[in-house]
Formats: C-alpha cells, sequence, structure tokens
C-alpha cells in the first residue's frame, strides 16, 4: 500500500496534470505540433497531433499539409443584347411626274379652300357606277379625275387608292363602243395616272401602259384612235387627238407625239403641216379648194365674218344663214381642242399661238354669233381667260366637261396679264 505521502504526491501530480491539458501548456514529456489550417468547404478547422517523447527517438518533420483555396468563381462574361436585324431600305422609286395637265409646283399653290376646291372634293367622294368606257356620257373618267387631284393636293392615300382600282377597273371597258366614247373618256384616266405617279406602282403601271399602248390601234367599228384624229376634223378628231397626246406623253412616245402635234396644227389651218381630213359639206369653207378646220384671219362668207368658224361644226345646222342656226357641236368640238393643246403645249409645242391663236378666235366667233358657252361647256372659259388674259363670263363651280373638269380650280389663275 502506499503510504500517505506517495498519495499525496500521486493526487498532487493528477491535478497538476489535468491542470496543463486545460490550458494546452506543454507537459513534461509531450511536445505540441505544427497545427495547420485546412480549408474544408470555406470553413477553418484545426488538428493537433500529439506524439509522445518518452523516448529519445526524434520527432519526424511534418510535411505541411497545402492550403487548399476555394476556386476563385469565374466571373460571367457579360451578355451582349443582340441588335436587330438592320432592315432592308424600301426602294424609293425616281420620280416620274410629268405633268401632263398641270405641274406639281403649280398644284402646290393652289386654295384648299373656296366653292372650286370643295366642289372638287365632293365629286371625288361621290359615289358612280364604275368605269365605262364604251359609253361616251360616262363621267367615272373626271370622277376620278378628281381623285387624283385632291391626292395630288393633299396627299390623302386613301384617294390614291381609288384611283388605281378604278384605273384597273377602266381596261379593256372600250369594247363595244365606238372611238368618240374612247376620246372622251380616256384622256382624263391617263392624267389621273400621272397625278398619282403611278410608275411607283411598277406592276400596276406596265398593265396600264401596255393597255394604253393597245388603245391608239385598236379598232373600234372602222375606226381607231389615231385615224379618227387623222380624218375626223370634228368634235370626234379632237376628243381622239386629246387622249391621243395624253397617252404619247405618258408613254414617253416622242414619234407619237409629233405626229400629234402635226395632225393638229393642220386642224387649226396649217395645211402645210396636215391635210388629210375628210371634211364633209364645205358650206362653211372660206376656201372651199382648202378646207381647214378653223377658218383664218379676217375670212368672209356673203358679207359676214366667218373668222374664227369651225366649218366641219358650223354645217351641223346647215347652210350659211344669217344668223346661223344655233348647235352645241363648235363646243363640243374645241372640248377635245383646248385639252389636246393645253397638253401639247406643256410638252412644248406653241399651240395656243398657232394660226393666228385660231383657238382664240374660235371662241370669239361663237360669242360673236350670241352661241355663250353654258352647262358643260363652261370650264373652257376658265382655261381660255387662264391662256389668254381674257376676261369671259365664267361660273364656279364649274360643270365638269365630256373628257375634262375643274379648271375653274386647276387653271382659275392669269397665265399671262390680263387684256386690257
Amino acid at each position: 500500500m502506499l503510504n500517505k505521502l506517495q498519495q499525496i504526491l500521486l493526487s498532487l501530480l493528477v491535478l497538476v496534470l489535468l491542470a496543463a491539458c486545460s490550458e494546452r501548456v506543454p507537459l513534461p514529456g509531450i511536445k505540441p505540433e505544427n497545427t495547420p489550417a485546412v480549408h474544408v468547404g470555406g470553413v477553418v478547422t484545426a488538428t493537433a497531433t500529439a506524439v509522445s517523447t518518452a523516448t529519445a527517438v526524434p520527432t519526424a518533420t511534418q510535411t505541411p499539409v497545402p492550403t487548399v483555396e476555394d476556386e476563385p468563381t469565374a466571373t460571367p462574361a457579360p451578355t451582349e443584347t443582340p441588335l436587330p436585324p438592320t432592315p432592308t431600305p424600301t426602294p424609293v422609286l425616281p420620280e416620274t411626274y410629268i405633268g401632263i395637265w398641270i405641274g406639281k409646283e403649280e398644284l402646290a399653290l393652289l386654295p384648299t379652300e373656296g366653292p372650286a376646291w370643295e366642289n372638287v372634293v365632293a365629286v371625288a367622294d361621290s359615289q358612280d357606277s364604275g368605269p365605262d368606257i364604251s359609253d361616251q356620257n360616262n363621267d367615272n373618267d373626271v370622277r376620278v379625275l378628281a381623285k387624283a387631284l385632291v391626292y395630288a393636293r393633299t396627299g390623302q392615300t386613301s384617294y390614291r387608292d381609288e384611283v388605281i382600282e378604278n384605273l384597273m377597273e377602266a381596261i379593256g371597258t372600250e369594247d363595244g363602243g365606238r372611238t368618240l366614247a374612247l376620246g372622251r373618256n380616256l384622256v382624263s384616266y391617263v392624267i389621273a395616272a400621272d397625278l398619282i405617279n403611278l410608275p411607283q406602282n411598277p406592276e400596276e403601271n406596265a398593265t396600264f401602259s401596255d393597255w394604253l399602248r393597245e388603245t391608239l390601234t385598236e379598232e373600234l367599228g372602222d375606226l381607231t384612235l389615231q385615224t379618227t384624229h387623222e380624218l375626223r376634223p370634228n368634235n370626234w378628231g379632237t376628243h381622239a387627238g386629246a387622249s391621243r397626246a395624253a397617252v404619247a406623253l405618258y408613254l414617253g412616245d416622242t414619234a407619237e407625239l409629233e405626229q400629234t402635234a402635226q395632225v393638229f396644227k393642220g386642224w387649226l389651218g396649217d395645211r402645210d403641216a396636215y391635210a388629210g381630213f375628210e371634211f364633209g359639206k364645205d358650206w362653211w369653207q372660206a376656201d372651199e379648194d382648202n378646207p381647214v378646220a378653223i377658218n383664218p384671219v379676217g375670212a368672209e362668207i356673203d358679207g359676214h365674218s366667218v373668222d374664227g368658224a369651225q366649218p366641219e361644226e358650223m354645217r351641223r345646222g346647215g347652210k350659211v344663214k344669217w344668223p346661223p342656226k344655233e348647235t352645241g357641236y363648235p363646243w363640243e368640238a374645241l372640248q377635245g381642242s383646248l385639252v389636246q393643246a393645253e397638253i401639247l403645249s406643256r410638252a412644248g409645242y406653241d399651240t395656243w399661238e398657232w394660226e393666228d391663236q385660231a383657238l382664240l378666235r374660235a371662241v370669239r366667233f361663237l360669242y360673236e354669233i350670241e352661241w355663250p358657252a353654258s352647262g358643260d361647256d363652261q370650264w373652257q372659259l376658265w382655261m381660255i381667260n387662264h391662256v389668254y388674259g381674257t376676261d369671259y363670263e365664267a361660273e364656279t363651280p364649274a360643270r365638269t366637261g365630256k373628257n375634262i373638269g375643274f379648271t375653274d380650280w386647276t387653271h382659275f389663275e392669269y397665265r399671262v396679264s390680263p387684256s386690257p
């Protein structure tokens, strides 16, 4: 058995050992080893290895455990927002506006108020049964012209759409009619196509242009538009000439346009330019051997002035007598000839001056025999006043004619200074 002193010493040793363990104080014979830090899942832990040194065996040097660092989190590359694809630009077709009847700059200056303009809009907005060129009294052509004028002045595309629709529907409707109807009804469709710049619609324009080419030589009865113009020195021929001029100018057919101008100059009285007309009774011809469509300056028959008379239309009322028997044919012929003159004038021909201002003389003659313009002939006075500076009384809003209209809006200003 241990003696009392030994028990006390043993108890003290136990106490010392317990204290050393709690305070981690190196005890005799115990050496602490390196305690490397180890990263495990981002949490730092420590390990300690105690090796007994009760013997003299040297402690093995611990190979340090390499620190395992967290792999750096890769910063994602910025995602580029894809740009929308660049749209293919809509090709801008060249401006092909010709100005067959009125120029773009002139249109831009026209008023958008007043009775003349209101009439253009009213006709443009009115309804009809649609195109029928074979009907010489069908007025769809001037309604379509009104739509084209409103579009050209305001840019409201709904009117343009309606014009295109009517132009396409008009194609072929001349079948079964006469060249008088074709001459009356065609010209306004051509002007309308120009006013809306139809070539901006290549497919429709190609269809329309092919048809226009056909109308020049298409036989209706025993005549074509060309032969009617070249043979008939009356209203048939003048209406045919107006449409022929418009078609030639629209198609850019210079040869056709030149022939049209030559025939028209002959109609005004220049037989050297053209003299192939087939005249009827020569009662009203000042020179029976050299018949013309408008008698020359100073012409007389039986002491009466027939300067400016249209023999082929005056004969409709019979032989020469005074006062003449009134008919509407002379004004009817002028409807075609004034449109023909304006179109050719805009193409560079000096039509309004040809044969001593033959067209002005024709109007003067009718007023001298007291056959003033009325009804659907009233629009002609606006044109005459516009070109020559005359002051014939003209109404507004003016009725549309058989082939054109709205001159109280398009041609209300004087082109030259008014006559004194």
